[in-house]
């Protein structure tokens, strides 16, 4: 089914030019295009949707006050001419965060995001109604053989992986461990606890001890998140915050 969307800006410039942007480049039902925040609201309890491509800066309420109030199903993607909201947007829904005047080359960019971020989803529905895999991944502990030594390794112990090469790195609360396989095929055998946040590492999400300004602590170690994982990872994130 072809995602349905809804604008909502005060500006119609901007609304027109994301209407074209959404016409010519995608398959998405465009539902409708609202001028404030209260006239959307209503909208959307006579519409469900997918996504909402939301200004900020709108007059009475804001488009952060409106995000407060969406249902958790819809996903967002700012659209503002002011960068210092990027970080507080993440707090809810978001997918992407458009500074304006937004480029063709730049709403390509967040459509590759958006398409992604759903395309995530509906795999994540079936693999819940999918029958669990039996792999080593599901249980408490496996071992690591590096060199001519295997290692028992309980997975509540672990930190993260740090890819080296053709080689990784398990950091674990009471070790480090040199394995000899590449990241992307450690990554296959682990269980959803843990997460690619960069090209070189995976964490133990249920070991993070804080994020900010766009890093991971854990451990006593800042990991950077990079941008391709940032949306999956921070998805997870909202899931567990209050």
């Amino acid at each position: 089914m072809p995602l349905r969307c809804l604008i909502v800006d005060d500006e119609p410039n901007a609304v027109s030019l994301l209407e074209m942007f959404i016409g010519q480049n995608t398959s998405w039902q465009l539902l409708g295009k609202c001028y404030n925040a209260r006239e959307a609201l209503t909208f959307i309890k006579a519409h469900p949707l997918d996504l909402i491509f939301l200004d900020i800066n709108m007059p009475q309420l804001s488009g952060m006050e409106m995000a407060s109030l969406l249902p958790p199903d819809i996903r967002i993607v700012f659209t503002t001419a002011y960068s210092e909201y990027a970080a507080e947007s993440y707090s809810f829904q978001t997918i992407d965060y458009l500074l304006k005047p937004i480029t063709l080359r730049r709403f390509y960019s967040s459509l590759q995001k958006i398409e992604a971020h759903f395309s995530m989803l509906e795999g994540q529905k079936q693999s819940q109604t999918a029958p669990a895999p039996l792999i080593p991944s599901r249980e408490e502990y496996f071992f690591i053989k590096s060199g001519r030594t295997l290692s028992k390794v309980l997975l509540k112990d672990i930190l993260y992986f740090e890819g080296e090469k053709e080689y990784a790195r398990l950091v674990s609360t009471q070790d480090k461990i040199l394995i000899y396989k590449r990241l992307k095929d450690i990554e296959e055998q682990l269980s959803p606890s843990f997460t690619r946040v960069h090209n070189s590492y995976i964490v133990n999400v249920a070991k993070v001890d804080s994020i900010r300004d766009n890093h991971i602590f854990i451990g006593g170690k800042q990991i950077p998140i990079s941008e391709k994982f940032r949306d999956p990872f921070m998805n997870i994130i909202r899931e567990r915050t209050f």
